[in-house]
């Protein structure tokens, strides 16, 4: 019992060894593609990318200003004052709106001054998108934020406009009308 289980793993091992050829038949095109592999020219190798070294930078800027914080203090006037109470500071919603508040700020152009020596009053010369000529003064309006115009001279207009600060109340914010330079 013993040899004959001897005999079967000599067996085994000798068709294990064997292997697969002698079941094929034709080996001839397998013969042909491997001559015809090793005599076709060896391919090229692209180099290798050149990697440029790297230099270090060191960030020198740790002890100037944060870039985040304005240069000048931002002064916000809230909508609660010390000698006003939280609902003061709002726009007059039942006043009549002038005609140049139906026009964005970004819509009109200073074009020019008129000074009228009978009132003493210098009056900016305001052009809005369509063209048109208009006279304001200090005290008129203009834009679509409620602005009041508070100072005016013979270069450029200064409005206070009473816009929503984003927590429910109002705030002033100045903003600037220029005459505009010739080109």
């Amino acid at each position: 019992m013993v040899n004959g289980f001897k005999q079967l793993i000599l067996l085994a091992v000798f068709v294990g060894l064997t292997g697969c050829v002698d079941w094929v038949e034709d080996t001839q095109d397998l013969k042909k593609f491997v001559s015809k592999t090793k005599a076709a020219p060896a391919g090229k190798i692209k180099p290798l990318p050149e990697f440029k070294p790297y230099h270090s930078f060191v960030y020198e800027g740790a002890s100037m200003r944060e870039p985040f914080e304005p240069l000048v203090p931002v002064q916000v006037v809230d909508a609660v004052d010390e000698n006003e109470s939280a609902d003061a500071l709002k726009p007059d919603l039942e006043r009549q709106k002038e005609y140049l508040e139906t026009f964005a700020l970004d819509e009109l152009e200073m074009v020019g001054t008129i000074f009228k020596k009978d009132e003493q009053r210098l009056w900016a010369l305001i052009k809005d998108s369509n063209a048109e000529i208009h006279r304001v003064t200090e005290g008129n309006y203009m834009g679509l934020d409620f602005g009041e115009i508070v100072t005016l001279d013979e270069r450029e207009i200064v409005l206070l406009e009473i816009i929503k600060n984003g927590r429910g109340g109002w705030m002033k914010r100045s903003r600037n009308l220029a005459l505009k330079e010739k080109e």
